[in-house]
């Protein structure tokens, strides 16, 4: 069940509106890098559950939805932080962001498994592969990774499978408000902030840093999971699943952009990659 704002439009521009969103969130993170990441998360999913109000038309009736469906909620952003900052704790950045970004492949690959109806062929997966292939060339910058094995990969390769779950299973409960996110966005935010208080030394925050945290919190870590939601309500999961795989290029372009650097020559070839995936994936979707 859609707002009448977000029931208007067509699919692929509510998912590439999310990952728009999710492309700043390096950017953002860069700028509040001095607070802990999960009381950075707390903060900002709760901010993030704010815009709930106004999709729900101020009513709380909207937020209520069954407790299994409450529960994936929370599994998919609470677990899927979580699981990603204790991987980037214990396993090199890139490399752990690397394997995080298994998702997009996992929902092309899963899709039929979670949904009913669904199929997958060899091209599908073969555009899902050139997709990872691109969002990995974008990541490490056409630089090698260096390294042995570190456990950390694992609760990343986990944040990769709750995100992938989370994103098909919610087509699998009830339907239910994409306002009712902001009640998936609270619990999850004082989830987080418990695990501040378990795991993190206190904090002192700067007025410099409201900015950036009202940006983050109304941006990547709320609207884009309404976005996210509303275009897997409308839309392919499969088709989303290859456009995710700009995230992590537009992300690296930003981050660029921002400190004044100069695009590696790898971002070229990782462009025509993920651009080939979408326009693969698509021609192949039923």
């Amino acid at each position: 069940m859609l707002s009448p704002a977000l029931s208007a439009l067509h699919p692929t521009p509510l998912a590439l509106g999310a990952i728009a969103l999710w492309a700043s969130l390096a950017t953002l993170g860069v700028r509040l890098s001095h607070l802990p990441p999960f009381w950075l998360t707390g903060v900002t999913l709760l901010i993030g559950s704010v815009i709930a109000l106004p999709l729900s038309r101020w009513d709380p009736r909207q937020w209520r939805v069954p407790l299994p469906t409450l529960l994936l909620g929370v599994y998919g952003l609470f677990g899927y932080h979580f699981l990603l900052f204790i991987a980037l704790r214990h396993a090199p950045p890139v490399q752990a962001n690397l394997v995080n970004y298994l998702w997009p492949l996992g929902m092309v690959v899963m899709a039929p498994l979670f949904l009913p109806g669904l199929t997958w062929t060899a091209r599908q997966v073969l555009a899902s592969l050139l997709g990872f292939a691109g969002a990995a060339l974008a990541i490490t910058g056409g630089r090698s990774l260096d390294g042995g094995l570190a456990w950390g990969y694992l609760p990343a390769l986990g944040a990769a499978f709750v995100w992938a779950s989370y994103s098909l299973l919610t087509q699998r409960v009830p339907p239910f408000p994409t306002s009712a996110i902001g009640l998936f966005a609270l619990v999850s935010g004082v989830l987080s902030l418990a695990c501040h208080a378990w795991l993190e030394p206190a904090i002192q925050v700067s007025a410099s840093d409201i900015l950036w945290l009202l940006l983050m919190g109304l941006g990547p870590l709320g609207a884009a999971f309404f976005l996210w939601d509303a275009a897997l309500k409308r839309g392919d999961a499969r088709q989303i699943g290859l456009l995710s795989f700009v995230t992590p290029l537009l992300s690296t372009l930003l981050l660029l952009w921002t400190r004044g650097e100069t695009p590696h020559a790898s971002i070229g070839l990782a462009t025509a990659l993920i651009v080939g995936a979408a326009w693969m994936g698509r021609s192949q979707v039923d």
